[in-house]
């Protein structure tokens, strides 16, 4: 995740993370990025059903059951490990979270055990009595997803009805005093949303946003023809940027944020080397302290079954489950292949990821993304949109066939996308 206002407009510097020592107990959560011990914020997908059907759903959920599903009992003692093996943040996920008659119980309980508790939600289930239970629960932050304007939100959304509600949930939280911003995913069917969405942010009072690039994953595997291509990315990315700024001038405090691509973290770095010279180095540093992806290294997903897995989008392959074992010897079992791999990834990176110069800063970004690509979660992210030449690669050298054992076919994508029909069924 990049803390773009934070960066951009100076307000993180490597002087803040050094007065913390960089010690995750004690640094603030909006510096948590810059810890150097690295204890994993965990998204707990507390429950895969829910109420909505979002064409980019990485669960797949459904308004269903699910069998297995850890119960309460089994979820305090999941936030016991959790708080024993220190992690700073627990973020309650789903599905949607809501869903799960327990939810507030398990948030107050993991607030009682001295864990920063988020929520993630799409809001729908969030009236007047319930934002009073979260305010109560002691919660640090509800995140509520935003795809857009009315229709178009409704339309990825799968219900009709759906924006009303979730700005409504937003405005219900506010009233409780809880800390509340928007998540948004962005791909072709909604990227012309963006500005209207910003729009909203500052009409409501809204003051964190953050961004998601599309991770192939559920049914975000489904619609990878709508993502968006590297010139199209590098436009939103650009947006933010700009955003961000803009609002800087003007006196707003609305906190941006990317995820899920860190590419983004490079032209960051760019950003500022052209506007901001004398900043430059005090940013690249921040951003090889954040140090790129950190899958399997900073966060993790466990899933409602109690498997745990290096981030959200990879619940293809278990670690191990909470039910047999406890949560921090999982995740410092070393002995498993990908886990080892995960926490020290650059010698084993493949094709453009392998020889590009930006390793240190983007980590490969979203192996994921790559997995579900090429069919091998060690092969380059498909999403990079930066060139050959931004990577420090030219033809002819052994690093240029490196980099070239796997191909994007970037004009077959755009030609899908041309010729798909709006809906993704």
């Amino acid at each position: 995740m990049l803390s773009v206002t934070h960066l951009l407009n100076g307000t993180a510097t490597p002087g803040d993370a050094l007065r913390y020592g960089r010690d995750t107990k004690r640094m603030p959560a909006h510096m948590l990025h810059y810890s150097k011990d690295k204890k994993p914020i965990v998204v707990w997908n507390c429950t895969r059903r829910c109420n909505l059907h979002c064409m980019h759903c990485y669960s797949s959920s459904e308004n269903r059951e699910y069998p297995g599903e850890l119960t309460t009992e089994q979820g305090k003692k999941l936030i016991d490990d959790l708080a024993d093996f220190g992690v700073p943040t627990l973020l309650l996920s789903g599905g949607e979270p809501l869903m799960r008659s327990d939810v507030v119980e398990l948030g107050a309980y993991a607030r009682q055990k001295g864990l920063r508790v988020v929520l993630s939600t799409n809001g729908t289930l969030i009236d007047r009595e319930m934002a009073t239970r979260l305010k109560g629960a002691g919660l640090a932050y509800v995140g509520i997803s935003i795809d857009g304007m009315r229709e178009v939100h409704d339309k990825i959304r799968g219900v009709k009805g759906a924006f009303d509600k979730s700005i409504q949930a937003l405005r219900y939280c506010r009233e409780e005093g809880i800390r509340v911003g928007l998540r948004f995913t962005v791909h072709a069917q909604n990227i012309k949303e963006l500005p209207a969405v910003f729009k909203l942010m500052e009409d409501e009072g809204i003051n964190r946003m953050c961004v998601y690039h599309l991770a192939y994953a559920g049914r975000g595997e489904r619609i990878q023809r709508f993502d968006l291509t590297p010139p199209e990315t590098r436009g939103v990315v650009k947006m933010i940027f700009d955003q961000s700024e803009a609002w800087h001038k003007k006196g707003i405090d609305i906190d941006l944020l990317t995820a899920d691509n860190h590419a983004d973290n490079v032209m960051m770095y760019w950003r500022i080397k052209e506007k901001d010279p004398e900043r430059a180095e005090d940013v690249l540093q921040m951003l090889r302290w954040n140090g790129g992806n950190q899958s399997g290294i900073a966060i993790t997903s466990i899933d409602p079954l109690g498997e745990v897995h290096a981030d959200q989008f990879s619940w293809n392959y278990s670690f191990g489950n909470v039910k047999e074992r406890p949560f921090g010897e999982i995740w410092m079992d070393a002995s498993d292949p990908r886990m080892a791999i995960l926490k020290d990834r650059a010698k084993h990176l493949k094709g453009r990821c392998a020889v590009c110069k930006w390793r240190d800063i983007c980590n490969g970004s979203l192996r994921a993304r790559a997995e579900s690509y090429f069919g091998d979660w060690l092969a380059p992210d498909p999403g990079c949109y930066l060139t050959d030449a931004e990577i420090g690669l030219k033809p002819g050298t052994p690093e240029w066939e490196v980099a070239h054992e796997f191909i994007v076919p970037v004009q077959e994508r755009e030609m899908e996308k041309a010729t798909a029909a709006i809906s993704p069924a």
